[in-house]
Formats: structure tokens, C-alpha cells, sequence
């Protein structure tokens, strides 16, 4: 081990016991000699015990440290403070921002054990009050994660996009005269990206010629025919080359799946070299695909019969379900939220659901505070009529399936979201018992975000999902996709099947800032994946077809 591994492990071992409030005096002596080892004049590797005690500031006691380290790679009293603490809660003492005491206060006040978790709260504004932060803070830990995800060789397609775009101009200036466009899994709208692909009508030699002209630091994959390389932001790209007269087959070939591919290829093993994919598919006797239906799944056979979806569009939504004011952990107040939503976004209603009662850390609502809203709701409905606001509320799933209000209140809400935010831990069958149990509560209109993922950062509690799905359908429960894109959830590869179900779908963006609604365009692009049309989403329903919706379930309950 050279002198910058040991001093890490030194520099690990003061955090840790910074974080676990060991002896302060042990602390700052161990943190001390990290960076005294880190700058020692010769390699620690090769010094003798004298030779590394007789250092400024390194004694007897640190010399044999360092020296058990070489040996082993760590110490044992490392080794027993890291058992204390939770491997998410380790992860974050590699982000940019978050010293010991900061994350102290993640872990222990905020109930916060994963780099994934962390980030999302800084989307639900939660550090904003919490001791030793601010709004500038959360912000730029959030920039930090992001860079950090990034670092592991994914981007969420969201956060993507900008420099996506950024890169082609770039491109588009360099080559004025060729065709460069998206395509493979950016194309096709993957919700994480490995790479950001595109095409272009150029030779090879050509396009690696020019780019490194322009200080690009490629490297060249000859078999594939592509050129790679990573922006500033350590987001990776490709780019795939093509002669011109064979680019519209390339551009269809690079960006379906290998699944859809496949299929294509065992219709017809030579594809087709015309001038447009909508010709291609069509000699294949296929209806044009749109990219984000590309996926293997039952796409080439509804091609095959005509028998396509018409996708959801951003324009189909004509309001917005499933969002967060002031009254619990919102940015923004509830007036501003709606107004935003009418003059902005030009949306016909606001669901407001903001957090409930046992979502202490997100200040939910007592019933109190739940009268008050309603006051302040029928007061702003008037002054934005015809815009509607409607009475929501997100309710905590507990434990046992149960909702975390009594019927009679629930019963005054216009709709609620069930979810699931605590006890994430539980096994499937488990989990899939307690969403089933929500779901068949009669007061349920939406299942929320079904598996609590937060993309590249938490998986969802494991569900049975043709089990949930089918109880959705026997009790007329809708499925939200929440449309934040760190979790895009029902995920799209089970949309078909609870269409199939007769399931409603509702794309919701979670917002919990008035720039929040933008994200609704993540869930439609989610959407679009899944075969989801304007009339399977609930959102997409006019103020009064929604309106009759809401009715028609309370009439029942009643």
C-alpha cells in the first residue's frame, strides 16, 4: 500500500469516529495523522517502526497502526465502528459537501440511510430546515450526488437530457453538413442511460479526425463502428457511423433493442435498405413503431394487426394529481402551486395530497390542519373558478395494510393516495399482503408510486405484481406513475398488463415546488413505453369527466 491508501484509512477511521462521537481528543489525533502520513517524505511501505515513529506527530501507537494496515488493509477498531453504521450511511462520506457532522444529522434526525434516500429528500426540500444546512447546501450536495451516480457509469434519463442536447449542437456545428441524430436506448427513452447514442452519416476515420481536431478524448470501438467519449460531466457517449445511402436502416437497427431486433430480423433475416423507417416497417408489413415501444415485447404484433396504441402526449394532460404545499413538506404554498398549475402550466384542476398524519418528518397533517386546508382549498377555488383545486391526500400505508386515518375522514377527501413510505423491509408475500389490504380499503382511489424505488440508488420493496395489479382491477383502484424521475414507478414494463387489467393509469409528478409539475413529462415518457393512451390515464380526463369520477366513487361508498 503506497502512503495515500494507509492515510484513507486513517482519514475513514477519524470520520467514523467523528460521526459515532468517540473520544474528541482520539478523534482529531487519529484525523491528525492521517494527513501526516499522507505527506510523509519517504513510502511508509519500506520505513521501519523507528523510522516512522521518530515523524512529527507520529508516534509509537500510530507506527504500529500503520504498519497493521499494510499488513491487513484495515484495523480492527475500524472494522468494529463500521458494523455500527448502515453501508448507505458509509456511502455518503464519498460525497462532495457532507463531512461527519452533517450526515450525523441525515442519519440520526432525519431517519436517512442511503445515498438514494438523501437525494430525494434534497427533491422534497427536507434539509432545507434541518441544523447546518440551507437551501444552497441541499442543492449542492444534490448537484454532488448526481455526479457521484454519474461517476458509476449511469445517468438518469432526466438529468441526461440537457447535456444530451448540449453535445448534438456541439456536433451539429462541427458536421453542418451531415445527419446527426439520437438513437439506441436515449432514443428509445430508457429511464437510466450507460450511454447517450447517436448516428451519423460519416466515415469513421472522418468523424475521429475532426473531433480530435476539437480536443475530444475518444476511444474508438473499430468492430462496432463507433466513436466513445464523456463530457464534463462524466456522462457517456457514442457515437455510431453510416454510409448515407443505408442511414434510415441503421437508425432503425441502433435503435431498437436487440429484443425488437430480433423479432424484426425473424420476419425477414435481410431488412430492407429504404429511405425512411416508416418504409422499412412498412415492406416488413408493419405500421410505423415509435421508438419507445422498440422493447421486444408485443410491438411487432400489433404492428402486424394495425392494432397500435395512440401514445399519451404532454399535451393529453390536462391536470395534475398527487402533489405537495407548505402545509407539509412543500416548497411552495398551496395558492402558488395552483396558480402556477393554471396560468403556467395551463391545467384545467390541482389534486393537492399532502402528507398525512404519521409522516411526522414531512410535518403531515393533523386532522386539525387537514380543516384548514379545506377552508383555504374552498376559498381559492372560488377566486380561480372555473380552475378547480381538489381535496387529496397521500396517506401513509402502515405496516399492517391499513390507512392512517379513520374512515369518517377519509371519507371528506375528494380522493386519496395510498403509499407506502416506512417499513420497506418486508418480503414479498408480506408487502404484496399489506399494498393488497390498502388497496381494498374503499376510500383508496390511487395505489402511489406501488414500489417506493428511487432509480440507481434504491430498489423497491419486492411485490407481486400481476397480485397488486389484479386487486387494482377487482377494486377500481388507479396506479400512479409517479412521474419524478428518480422513481418512475409502476415501472413501464408492467403498464401493458394492468392496461390489460382495465386499470387506470393517473401521471403524477410528486411536485413539491411549483418547477416540480415539469416533471410530468418524465411520467408521459414512461408512459409512452408502456402503451398508454390519453383515454387509459386519469389525468388526462377533463375537468368534468374527472369530477364525474370522483362523484361516482363516493356514491358508492356512501
Amino acid at each position: 500500500m503506497d502512503n495515500k491508501s494507509v492515510a484513507k484509512v486513517f482519514k475513514l477511521y477519524g470520520q467514523l469516529m467523528e460521526l459515532l462521537n468517540e473520544n474528541p481528543f482520539r478523534t482529531k489525533a487519529i484525523s491528525s495523522a492521517a494527513f501526516k502520513i499522507d505527506k510523509l517524505p519517504f513510502a511508509a511501505e519500506k520505513a521501519s517502526m523507528e523510522e516512522l515513529s521518530q515523524q512529527p506527530g507520529i508516534g509509537n501507537s500510530t507506527a504500529e497502526k500503520i504498519k497493521l494496515i499494510i499488513q491487513s488493509g484495515t484495523l480492527p477498531e475500524l472494522d468494529k465502528l463500521k458494523e455500527q453504521v448502515p453501508e448507505g450511511v458509509l456511502e455518503m462520506l464519498h460525497i462532495k459537501g457532507l463531512g461527519p457532522k452533517k450526515i450525523q444529522i441525515v442519519w440520526k434526525n432525519l431517519n436517512i440511510e442511503s445515498i438514494g434516500e438523501l437525494y430525494y429528500a434534497c427533491n422534497e426540500n427536507r434539509l432545507v430546515e434541518a441544523k447546518g444546512f440551507g437551501l444552497k447546501t441541499q442543492e449542492e450536495i444534490k448537484k454532488n450526488i448526481e455526479f457521484s451516480i454519474a461517476n458509476k457509469g449511469w445517468v438518469l434519463y432526466a438529468r441526461a437530457t440537457h447535456f444530451a442536447e448540449a453535445v448534438l449542437e456541439a456536433l451539429q456545428q462541427n458536421f453542418p453538413d451531415n445527419q446527426i441524430v439520437f438513437t439506441g436506448d436515449y432514443r428509445r427513452k430508457a429511464e437510466v442511460l450507460q450511454y447517450i447514442d447517436l448516428l451519423i452519416d460519416l466515415p469513421q476515420h472522418v468523424l475521429v479526425s475532426t473531433l480530435e481536431s476539437k480536443d475530444y478524448v475518444l476511444q474508438i470501438d473499430a468492430d462496432r463502428e463507433s466513436v466513445h467519449f464523456k463530457d464534463e460531466n462524466n456522462i457517456a457517449y457514442r457515437i455510431f457511423t453510416s454510409a448515407t445511402d443505408s442511414f434510415a436502416k441503421n437508425w432503425l437497427l441502433t435503435t431498437g433493442s436487440s429484443e425488437h431486433v430480433d423479432l424484426l430480423t425473424a420476419r425477414n433475416k435481410d431488412i430492407p435498405n429504404l429511405a425512411t423507417e416508416a418504409a422499412i416497417y412498412e415492406a416488413l408489413g408493419l405500421t410505423l413503431i415509435e421508438p419507445e415501444l422498440r422493447e421486444g415485447f408485443n410491438e411487432i404484433d400489433l404492428a402486424a394487426d394495425n392494432a397500435l396504441p395512440t401514445l399519451i402526449r404532454n399535451e393529453d394532460i390536462l391536470g395534475t394529481l398527487h402533489n405537495h404545499s407548505t402545509y407539509s413538506d412543500g416548497v411552495h404554498s398551496l395558492e402558488q402551486m395552483a396558480t402556477y398549475c393554471k396560468e403556467s402550466m395551463g391545467l384545467q384542476y390541482l389534486g393537492i395530497c399532502d402528507h398525512s398524519k404519521t409522516a411526522v418528518y414531512a410535518n403531515g397533517l393533523s386532522i386539525e390542519r387537514i380543516e384548514q386546508q379545506w377552508q383555504e382549498i374552498d376559498e381559492l377555488n372560488q377566486k380561480l373558478a372555473p380552475f378547480k383545486i381538489f381535496k387529496g391526500i397521500e396517506s401513509d400505508i402502515l405496516g399492517d395494510g391499513s390507512l392512517d386515518y379513520p374512515d369518517d375522514i377519509l371519507a371528506k377527501f375528494d380522493f386519496v393516495v395510498a403509499s407506502v413510505h416506512s417499513n420497506l423491509g418486508m418480503t414479498e408475500e408480506k408487502a404484496t399482503e399489506r399494498l393488497i389490504r390498502a388497496i381494498e380499503n374503499p376510500y383508496t382511489t390511487i395505489l402511489g408510486h406501488p414500489t417506493g424505488r428511487l432509480l440507481l440508488s434504491r430498489a423497491g420493496y419486492p411485490i407481486d405484481y400481476k397480485k397488486v395489479i389484479d386487486a387494482c382491477a377487482s377494486n377500481h383502484v388507479v396506479i400512479e406513475i409517479n412521474a419524478n424521475p428518480l422513481r418512475l414507478d409502476l415501472d413501464w414494463r408492467w403498464h401493458r398488463y394492468a392496461l390489460q387489467k382495465g386499470v387506470l393509469l393517473s401521471i403524477n409528478p410528486d411536485a413539491h415546488r411549483m418547477e416540480g409539475f415539469h416533471d410530468m413529462q418524465y411520467g408521459v415518457l414512461v408512459g409512452r413505453k408502456g402503451g398508454l393512451s390519453a383515454d387509459k390515464c386519469l389525468n388526462a380526463f377533463n375537468l368534468e369527466a374527472i369530477q364525474e369520477f370522483f362523484d361516482q366513487r363516493k356514491a358508492k361508498k356512501a
